[in-house]
């Protein structure tokens, strides 16, 4: 499968640096184009998330090229994967835990992460940076992992209720500032043609489900400059709409 691609990333309004990392890394091997996405989004309100998520995306590339392609060689992919990172993402969660103590700082980071190896793609979720897929409508593949998303689940909340909500941002994951992790890992079937985007909630707060699709869907974004584009006019939009978190996004379109 050929994969286009394209990151946007920006500060945005209101912080002074940009909190959050992105990566996309793309390889060649004997069972075909194998890809790999992450956004991790450094914690709101905490000293140095920069520091947090720059380094689980250096993990993670590391990951790529020294890990992967022994794991393409076995027999099951998926536990694999999903057994590596895990163990990837508790290595940086005590890393950087240790690093915050020695700092007198907190510090932490959400993670997305979205693996094309074949015809299956391999999703891990930490936090509310959200994955999803689009086709004939938009599909959020991942699930929240904070306070409202838990609140909506037992039905104390309305999702109109969570929108307003002055815990919004509240995470009951993160890597870097918590003792135990608990990822969610999701499977799927690559579909040709269809877009995918990864993305920290600062890029999708102000944003209706209707926009993302009129601007992302599969027959709008024919050519990876087309979706450069239509990253950055939505960036823009969030920003004219006084978005004060910072703002990523990455698309992929499996061609």
């Amino acid at each position: 499968m050929n994969y286009l691609t394209a990151i946007h990333t920006d500060v945005g309004i209101k912080k002074k640096t940009n909190q959050d990392s992105c990566l996309i890394m793309k390889a060649k091997t004997d069972i075909g184009d194998v890809l790999l996405a992450v956004v991790c989004d450094g914690m709101g309100g905490l000293a140095k998330g920069e520091v947090a998520s720059s380094n689980v995306i250096k993990a993670f590339s590391n990951w790529f090229e020294n890990t992967l392609p022994s794991i393409i060689g076995g027999g099951n992919i998926k536990n694999e994967v999903f057994n590596s990172w895990e163990n990837l993402v508790l290595d940086m969660n005590k890393k950087i835990s240790t690093y915050g103590r020695s700092q007198g700082i907190s510090l932490g980071t959400t993670v997305a992460s979205l693996l094309f190896v074949g015809s299956e793609y391999f999703i891990m979720n930490i936090g509310d940076s959200r994955v999803y897929s689009f086709s004939d409508k938009v599909y959020q593949l991942t699930k929240d992992q904070t306070f409202i998303q838990r609140e909506i689940d037992s039905g104390r909340m309305t999702p109109e209720e969570a929108e307003m909500s002055s815990q919004r941002n509240v995470l009951l994951q993160c890597v870097g500032a918590i003792d135990y992790i608990n990822p969610d890992y999701y499977v799927g079937n690559v579909v040709v043609g269809q877009v995918y985007m990864l993305c920290s909630d600062g890029f999708r707060h102000v944003i209706s489900e209707q926009e993302l699709y009129e601007y992302l869907n599969p027959n709008v974004l024919v050519d990876e400059q087309t979706m450069k584009n239509n990253a950055a006019y939505l960036t823009e939009l969030n920003k004219y709409r006084r978005e004060p978190d910072n703002i990523s996004v990455i698309l992929i379109k499996v061609d």
